[in-house]
């Protein structure tokens, strides 16, 4: 059975274990929604009956970025690992797909789960989730626009 076709572009998909859902990922994403940032975050996309599967493929081939929350159930969970390596090998051309936000994690059980990820600049949840919201926003506006830039210079 294939999935529906569905056009729609997502901004951004929101990667996280379910125990970060309430008091992190929902907030956010409403946060992100509020600011015009289409999000594919599961709890508003996935209808009873869906393939798990199949929308999250969809999900992540149909998004611009990947927000990762990064937390000690994160690293724990399968489901969230998957949807981390689809969006890890949609930055094999260079480009930047990932944008990383720990929540109650630190550097070192990062360092142990992964040393790419614990590398990278990252959102924090510790300031606040409109203060992570707010810097979000503004580096994906400021991603789109180097895309809109890059795509105009190649026609011309």
């Amino acid at each position: 059975m294939k999935i529906k076709n569905n056009d729609t572009v997502w901004d951004t998909f929101i990667s996280h274990a379910s125990e970060d859902k309430v008091g992190v990922v929902e907030p956010l994403a409403e946060e992100l929604r509020k600011r015009n940032i289409k999000v594919w975050y599961d709890k508003w996309v996935l209808k009873i009956g869906d393939r798990l599967l199949d929308n999250i493929d969809n999900g992540l081939v149909k998004s611009r970025y990947g927000i990762v929350v990064l937390s000690p159930d994160f690293l724990r969970k399968k489901w969230p690992k998957n949807e981390l390596e689809g969006l890890m090998q949609k930055e094999i051309d260079g480009k930047k797909v990932i944008l990383p936000v720990w929540h109650n994690i630190g550097r070192t059980s990062l360092l142990s789960y992964s040393p790419v990820l614990a590398g990278r600049m990252a959102g924090t949840t510790k300031n606040g989730i409109k203060s992570l919201s707010g810097e979000l926003i503004n580096t994906i506006i400021r991603l789109i626009h180097m895309i809109m830039i890059s795509f105009l210079f190649s026609v011309i």
